[in-house]
C-alpha cells in the first residue's frame, strides 16, 4: 500500500520560502504512517510563461498535476508579490482545471505560507490569495490557532492564516521561532491529513 503524502508545493525566489517549506515538510515527517513530497515551480515571466526544462539545476523537482491530484494535503508557499502570489505560483494552478473538473482536490486539508523583505509586504493578503484557489478546488483550509505559543512571542511573522516570515532587504533566512511555527504548521496539516485520508479509505 502505498504510503499517504502531504505536497509541499511551493516558489522561493531568495530562499525564505524554501526555508519555510522544508521546516513544514520536517513537520510532515514527525507524524507516523504520511510523508512530505517537497516540489517547487520553475521561473515565469511575461515573455516566455512555460519553463525551459523539466527538471531544475538543483533543489526539489519540479510539480507535476499528478503530485497535485494525488497528494493526501498541500501546503502552498509563496513570496508576496504586492500582496499576491508569485507568478510561477499562479502560472501553475491555473493549470489544474482537470483536477478542478475531476474534484480530485475535494474533503483534502491544505494550508499556505509566505515571506516578503518588508514588514507591509501584503503578508496576510499573499496567504488569501493562496487559499482563493483551495476553496475552488473544495480543500479544507488549516491555519495556525493562537494555541500555538510562538504566534503570541513573535512580532516578526507568524499570522493564523499560515506561517510568515519578514526577511528584510538582505534576505534574511526564518529565525528558530518562525521555523517552529512552520514545523507545527506541518504536523497539524499531516495529522488532519492522515485522519481525512484515513476516514475515506
Amino acid at each position: 500500500m502505498t504510503t499517504p503524502y502531504v505536497l509541499v508545493l511551493y516558489y522561493s525566489r531568495y530562499g525564505s520560502v524554501a526555508r519555510l517549506a522544508q521546516a513544514l515538510a520536517a513537520g510532515i515527517d514527525e507524524v507516523g504512517g504520511i510523508e512530505s513530497r517537497l516540489r517547487t515551480v520553475p521561473a515565469v515571466r511575461a515573455d516566455h510563461e512555460a519553463p525551459v526544462s523539466d527538471i531544475p539545476d538543483d533543489g526539489p523537482l519540479y510539480c507535476t498535476l499528478d503530485d497535485l491530484a494525488g497528494c493526501a494535503g498541500l501546503a502552498l508557499g509563496s513570496p508576496g508579490r504586492f500582496g499576491n502570489m508569485a507568478a510561477s505560483l499562479k502560472y501553475f494552478l491555473e493549470q489544474t482545471t482537470n483536477e478542478w473538473v475531476s474534484g480530485r482536490l475535494i474533503g483534502k486539508p491544505a494550508g499556505v505560507f509566505t515571506s516578503t523583505s518588508t514588514p507591509h509586504g501584503g503578508q496576510e493578503a499573499t496567504l488569501l490569495s493562496m487559499m482563493v484557489p483551495l476553496l475552488h478546488h473544495g480543500m479544507l483550509i488549516s491555519g495556525l490557532p493562537f494555541s500555538e505559543p510562538a504566534l503570541h512571542d513573535h512580532i516578526g511573522g507568524g499570522t493564523p492564516y499560515g506561517t510568515s516570515w519578514v526577511s528584510g532587504a538582505d534576505h534574511q533566512p526564518p529565525d528558530a521561532t518562525i521555523l517552529t511555527l512552520a514545523r507545527h504548521q506541518g504536523r497539524r496539516l499531516a495529522q488532519l491529513a492522515l485522519r481525512l485520508h484515513d476516514d475515506n479509505s
